[in-house]
């Protein structure tokens, strides 16, 4: 079976270990590399080549959109959700700066939100 090999970029230590629970619990997803900043992300992906990148939007350094422009332009990019603490309005905001797959509310984050957001990047 095809696991999705994902990416983990955020800079608080307890959201992170939510996602890292979440990844878990989620089936055919492997949690391959975590990153605190916008710069570490960029070079994390280009060693653990991510299906799918996990990207809060308030990080230190680049934010997690500049850091997404980034991953997107690459010649084979990975699937990028966004993630923050924001309501639901600021995502399409979030999406059209960023070229991200999806924005997801960090309170609406589980298991099923993941599947679906990987389901729908796939086409």
């Amino acid at each position: 079976m095809f696991q999705v090999r994902v990416l983990l970029v955020d800079d608080q230590e307890a959201f992170m270990r939510a996602l890292v629970a979440v990844v878990g619990a989620t089936p055919n997803f492997d949690v391959v590399g975590r990153a605190r900043t916008g710069e570490e992300s960029l070079v994390l992906a280009s060693e653990v080549n991510p299906d799918l990148v996990l990207m809060d939007v308030n990080l230190p350094g680049i934010d997690g959109l500049e850091a997404t422009r980034r991953l997107r332009a690459r010649s084979s990019p990975p699937v990028v959700v966004l993630l923050s603490t924001h309501d639901e309005d600021a995502g399409e905001q979030y999406l059209a700066e960023s070229g991200a797959h999806e924005y997801v509310t960090k309170s609406a984050f589980g298991p099923q939100r993941l599947a679906e957001c990987w389901s729908r990047s796939q086409g």
